[in-house]
């Protein structure tokens, strides 16, 4: 997948919440404010201020002017896949994130899926390479930057993302249509993470590449969670957790307790929860902490970061369960991924140098131009084409 994105630098964590109702909070509070109170309030940094001049991002109707004139209604927060597992919204204003990377907008619609490395940390646990439908952030749990891949490097799923006659060469290969999907799924399941980036080894035998790609398929509709037509992940046997205590107005702790297999929040109780799922790590991150700290970690009195819900939420808990069955479904398959590839031969660099599909073009490594719609500039301006 030769064209990569880096990281989105979102430059105020205020811009990003767990509920759509904090963030039309956090925009009305802002708006409301006076001009020095608002300054204070949006957190100005060297890539954006209140008096900032920019376009607006790909395929979203938010204002052009100067935030420090806006005046208008919070805009519709969008889907944000913000860490591992861990969906969130944010507010899809150009004028209030540093770095949006527009390039990934422009190509993000019901159609694409986005290929996020977790950067690496040496002896740390976890898979090397999670997918998304929603628009991803791009940040590891452990601050390390990975690379952002679409799948597709045009709206509409057209253009696959990989390297020119890749899939042909593959297709001839194992003696069956090889497909963009196919590749996603078999990358998903035999993923490694190394000091130089993620790693996708390719094997010689068919046989395996079938076998890979059904395993990649299982773990891409788990990670999906329903998205993209697939189904809502379950565990087997009608095993599922279940809130065994109600969940207090704002816990403050999160524990596990092994021989219950039961999850804690305070007085609240959730059971039963496998080890597999309390355990999993991305980067040296349990992603149960890392997804409860997010939510109920303590912000500066005053700031705009402090508006949040009153009470916990109930969608949060619903999320919650949802992640447990996430994770615990990934772990159960993780021995399988930890077969491939290394059941038989691989291809090597010299044969897709000779088959033409290595060096990849350059070309193929910058985005596509897109350009199937106005993009409105600063001020309202839009340019002439």
């Amino acid at each position: 997948m030769p064209w990569s994105v880096a990281p989105l630098r979102l430059g105020r964590s205020w811009v990003v919440a767990p509920d759509v109702r904090t963030l039309r909070e956090r925009w009305n509070r802002l708006v409301a404010a006076g001009p020095e109170e608002r300054e204070e309030l949006f957190r100005p940094s060297r890539a954006r201020t209140p008096s900032s001049s920019v376009a607006a991002l790909p395929g979203q109707r938010t204002g052009t002017v100067r935030f420090a004139r806006e005046a208008g209604p919070c805009p519709d927060p969008v889907r944000l896949a913000h860490g591992p597992f861990d969906e969130q919204w944010l507010l899809p204003d150009h004028r209030l994130i540093d770095t949006a990377r527009p390039e990934l907008w422009r190509v993000a619609d019901e159609h694409q899926l986005f290929a996020v490395e977790q950067g690496y940390v040496p002896g740390a646990a976890g898979t090397a390479l999670l997918v998304t439908a929603a628009l991803p952030a791009g940040r590891s749990p452990a601050g390390r930057p990975g690379r952002i891949r679409p799948l597709f490097r045009r709206p509409g799923g057209e253009e696959p993302n990989l390297a020119p006659g890749l899939l042909s060469w593959l297709s001839e290969r194992y003696g069956r249509e090889v497909g963009a999907p196919e590749m996603l799924a078999w990358a998903v399941a035999a993923a490694r993470p190394s000091p130089a980036g993620c790693r996708v080894p390719l094997p010689a035998d068919p046989d395996s590449w079938a076998t890979g790609v059904a395993l990649g398929r299982g773990l891409l509709d788990v990670q999906l969670r329903g998205a993209r037509g697939g189904e809502r992940p379950r565990l087997p046997g009608g095993r599922r957790p279940y809130v065994r205590a109600p969940i207090p107005a704002r816990p403050a702790t999160l524990a596990y307790e092994p021989g219950e297999e039961t999850l804690t929040l305070d007085g609240g109780r959730i059971s039963p929860v496998p080890a597999e799922a309390w355990d999993y790590q991305v980067g040296g991150v349990r992603m149960l902490e890392q997804w409860f700290t997010h939510r109920t970690a303590a912000a500066e009195p005053g700031a705009l970061e402090a508006i949040g819900p009153a009470a916990w939420p109930q969608e949060w808990t619903s999320e919650l369960l949802e992640l447990i069955t996430v994770l615990a479904l990934l772990a159960a398959r993780e021995p399988e991924c930890a077969a491939l590839p290394g059941a038989g031969p691989l291809l090597s660099r010299t044969a897709l140098r000779e088959a033409g599909v290595l060096p990849v073009p350059d070309a193929s490594r910058r985005p596509a131009s897109v350009l199937d719609h106005q993009e409105e500039g600063p001020e309202g301006q839009f340019a002439l084409l």
